[in-house]
Order: structure tokens, then sequence, then C-alpha cells
């Protein structure tokens, strides 16, 4: 099963809440912080909801 590498890039200060939580969630807490997340349906669904936060890359 492949994994992915997601970065975070962009601050989400300003963002909405619910995306706060998201990316929190990931284990993103500061910036250009990167974690390996399995790909997923689940994964790919927070992915898709902080699209504009995250940069994503193939492990």
């Amino acid at each position: 099963m492949a994994d992915l590498k997601v970065t975070l890039v962009k601050s989400p200060i300003g963002a909405v809440p619910k995306h706060r939580k998201t990316v929190v969630a990931m284990g993103l807490t500061k910036m250009h912080k990167t974690v390996t997340m399995p790909d997923n349906a689940a994964t790919r669904g927070m992915i898709q909801q902080v699209r504009h936060l995250v940069k994503v890359e193939e492990a």
C-alpha cells in the first residue's frame, strides 16, 4: 500500500474552523511540517478538504 507525504504550506489561521481541525487531525501543527499518511479514502477526503493549505507528494 502506498503512502502520501503531506506538507503544510499555508497557514490555517484565517481558514474555516472545520479546516483548521482537519489540519490538526492530520498531525500538521507547524508550517512546512511533513507527515506520512496511508493512501486511502479517508486520507484523500481530508486532503481534498484542505487542498488549498497543503502540498501532497507520493512517498
